[in-house]
């Protein structure tokens, strides 16, 4: 393969920008980039384009924004482009066999899970809330399937006992950047490997939908723990009290019983703070909370602010 290898980069959300920084911080021949298209943002709804393309104008690298792949007109666009392989991540639209067969070298995907465990949408969110000690990256061949392609190289790393979505999502952004800008050394080399996914063992990561996101105080502190950081910072796990909303973004289980639910046993309004919630196995100890229609703020200013008392009963 020569040494200019043609990479068409389709990406959107903040994962995607990163690995195209990386892949041009490594040299590596991004000759446009497709990504979707501008979405109102804020209160003033400002059309706002993605990371991706923002990154890529930064760059001076076309950008395209088309409304489907599936049409002439897309193909019309790739025989412009001329890529020698495509790189995917994170678009967030299926690719159709006419364009997954175009480039001479294939398409592949960066995926955020050690496949073909958690196959789907959100594979980092439901690692967590299931209790995996650890996840990773894979980049593979895309097919026709959803995530079911060859594999051509992964890396795991571990989910450490307070990692949220968040941590999780940066450690995926950092080594699977470097992991995807190494295996097209390979591809480019000639010298990529293919593994075949045990399709035995595959598992599906289903979209986090709003009912997820709701705490259910009868399951135990460590799934509920789980189940808050698997979802923090978005779209954050709720509860209501006293006939409102409130997010819990920080916690941790402790061993402590008190036989029944949902119901505040203790409070610490010094400093930080902290109120202790019973669960249906253990109790969850609360750090840091966002009320409705407020931003976020520590369990000590929400004691002292007496948005909460001993006796109180979560819904």
């Amino acid at each position: 393969m020569t040494d200019f290898m043609r990479i068409l980069f389709m990406g959107t959300p903040e994962i995607s920008a990163l690995c195209l920084n990386k892949l041009l911080e490594d040299g590596k021949n991004v000759v446009a980039v497709v990504t979707r298209e501008d979405k109102p943002r804020g209160r003033g709804k400002i059309m706002t384009p993605t990371p991706t393309k923002a990154l890529a104008l930064e760059r001076g690298i076309p950008v395209y924004t088309p409304a489907t792949l599936r049409d002439d007109g897309f193909l019309s666009l790739l025989d412009g482009i001329n890529p020698d392989i495509i790189v995917v991540v994170a678009y967030g639209k299926i690719l159709p066999k006419s364009v997954l067969d175009y480039p001479k070298y294939g398409c592949v995907n960066l995926h955020v899970s050690l496949l073909p465990k958690y196959r789907g949408a959100a594979p980092m969110q439901r690692a967590i809330i299931n209790g995996e000690r650890k996840t990773g990256v894979t980049v593979m061949y895309m097919d026709e399937g959803l995530d079911t392609g060859d594999i051509l190289s992964c890396e795991s790393f571990p989910i450490e006992d307070e990692d949220d979505f968040e941590a999780v999502h940066d450690k995926s952004c950092e080594i699977g950047s470097a992991l995807l800008s190494r295996t097209l050394d390979s591809i480019k080399m000639g010298d990529a490997t293919r593994t075949k996914q045990n399709s035995a063992e595959a598992t599906y990561a289903e979209k986090i939908e709003k009912a997820d996101c709701q705490i259910d105080f009868s399951k135990s502190a460590v799934e509920i723990d789980r189940g808050i950081r698997g979802v923090t910072p978005i779209p954050g796990a709720f509860a209501y009290l006293n006939g409102k909303m409130l997010k819990i973004y920080k916690a941790s289980p402790i061993e402590k019983s008190y036989g029944d639910f949902g119901v505040v046993k203790e409070m610490d309004g010094a400093g930080v703070g902290s109120f202790t919630v019973s669960c249906g196995e253990g109790a969850l100890k609360v750090f840091g909370v966002i009320p409705e229609g407020k931003g976020r703020m520590s369990a000590g200013d929400f004691i002292r602010g007496r948005k909460i008392n001993v006796g109180d009963k979560f819904l």
